[in-house]
């Protein structure tokens, strides 16, 4: 495998597209730099809470917003104009080549990527099943070349006019099959590529009404699917950790894996919280009518935090928008969950984000990303410092101090008959203290 360093050496010098000429690897040169094409916050290497940044944030590119993304909206169609648009191989691979030039620019250490936004749709499984196999040996011998590594991979389930009710739950076997047959295939590419996780999203997985949905049903194929999938994986081997990604609605007008809460409890009906984790995106939470930082603690507090898909919503709009994420302060609360989860394992921070669709140019698409992994990094930082300084923490452990005497654990252990004695016996007449929430908040606001 070649040297990152030695790999773009000879990417300069026999370049194998010209889509992003001109522009240089990005550096890190400080909060002090003018130039647009650098990080200012993003040292790869420093060494935050003993080990190098890298290793913290675990950066990885969206293959589909990046490079499959047309730039459409609900209300008008493509105005992205790329070189690999287009049906066949020969635009597969040129796309591919593309996008690993852009990883080692921003010196990105995983990417991710369905099924679709790889390979040609053919006409059948069989034909779309070549196809994924020839991009993926493509994917293997440019990943061997560079270093860069496979975050994870997944299949699209939800784009294909078949899946329009659904995949898992869909209301015809064949579909429910062809489903299936598709996420192995995906697998297998994905233990092909040493990926490190497998994602299933459900985005047709839930109802546009209930006047024509089995609820009940749906929810028993959903849960199978979900075990035949695990099943298979650790069949053949891959030690890497399967992942739902909760969202509310849209597409559908429900779905069935809603928040963290809602997959946790599906999650135990099948038998599945030991085998399975979720992989928590911010817009998601918001649209679920949470914050993000609530997401990642119920994650963590349930044992099933995986790995995080990283964007921000327009809170006007009301729907998902997928915009890099730049907002510091709330990135800061979000990785110090993160960080009281112990961190990344075999997880990451995903762009899940697209550009704006004026957004036209080749800069643009390297800048969004530098944008969006110094703020990742600008807010990585100050939830290290918080956790480091442990005030916040103090404040915490203060306020519930009262649950580690014996009295309290005499309580919980006990029943009402004795609580209730001990509180006419004793007296007990508490009354409120305050939960100083302007002062943390102050508090807070010091790191960021």
């Amino acid at each position: 495998m070649l040297h990152r360093r030695a790999y773009r050496q000879a990417r300069n010098e026999t370049s194998m597209t010209d889509f992003f000429k001109g522009i240089p690897a990005i550096r890190h040169e400080g909060p002090d730099s003018d130039n647009d094409f650098a990080f200012r916050h993003y040292a790869p290497e420093e060494v935050v809470m003993g080990k190098p940044m890298k290793e913290h944030l675990r950066f990885s590119v969206a293959y589909w917003h990046s490079f499959a993304w047309e730039g459409g909206d609900p209300f008008g169609g493509q105005t992205f104009d790329r070189p690999w648009f287009g049906e066949g191989m020969e635009k597969a691979k040129l796309k591919a080549d593309v996008a690993f030039e852009m990883f080692e620019i921003l010196g990105a250490p995983y990417f991710c990527f369905h099924d679709v936004d790889a390979r040609p749709e053919g006409a059948s499984f069989a034909e779309n099943t070549r196809n994924l196999r020839e991009i993926t040996d493509y994917f293997q011998g440019k990943m061997e070349t560079t270093g860069t590594k496979l975050l994870w991979g997944t299949a699209n389930l939800f784009s294909h006019r078949r899946y329009m009710s659904g995949a898992a739950t869909n209301p015809d076997p064949d579909v429910y099959a062809f489903a299936a047959a598709t996420v192995k295939s995906c697998i297998d590419a994905t233990h092909q590529l040493g990926g490190e996780n497998y994602v299933l999203w459900g985005g047709r997985e839930g109802y546009e009404t209930l006047l024509n949905t089995d609820m009940g049903r749906e929810r028993q194929q959903a849960g199978r699917f979900l075990t035949q999938a695990v099943e298979y994986a650790r069949k053949i081997g891959f030690n890497g950790t399967i992942l739902i990604e909760p969202k509310p609605q849209e597409p559908t007008k429900h779905q069935y894996d809603y928040d963290v809460a809602t997959v946790y409890g599906f999650l135990k009906d099948f038998g599945l919280e030991k085998e399975v984790k979720v992989n928590i995106e911010q817009g998601h939470a918001i649209l679920a009518g949470h914050s993000f930082e609530h997401e990642l603690a119920l994650a963590r507090e349930l044992g099933i935090f995986g790995s995080i898909d990283m964007n921000r919503n327009d809170y006007q709009s009301g729907w998902d928008t997928d915009q890099f994420p730049n907002n510091v302060p709330e990135m800061a609360l979000a990785y110090y969950e993160v960080l009281r989860a112990g961190g990344f394992t075999t997880g990451g921070t995903n762009f899940d984000s697209k550009l704006r669709r004026q957004s036209l140019d080749p800069e643009d698409l390297i800048l969004a990303h530098v944008g969006g992994m110094d703020a990742c990094a600008a807010g990585f930082k100050a939830a290290a410092r918080m956790l480091e300084d442990g005030k916040l923490e103090a404040a915490r452990d203060t306020r519930y101090a009262g649950w580690d005497g014996p009295e309290a654990k005499a309580m919980l252990a006990g029943g009402f008959e004795q609580i209730a004695a001990r509180v006419e016996g004793e007296g007990i007449n508490p009354e409120p203290r305050s939960g100083r929430q302007e002062r943390l908040e102050n508090l807070v606001n010091r790191y960021v």
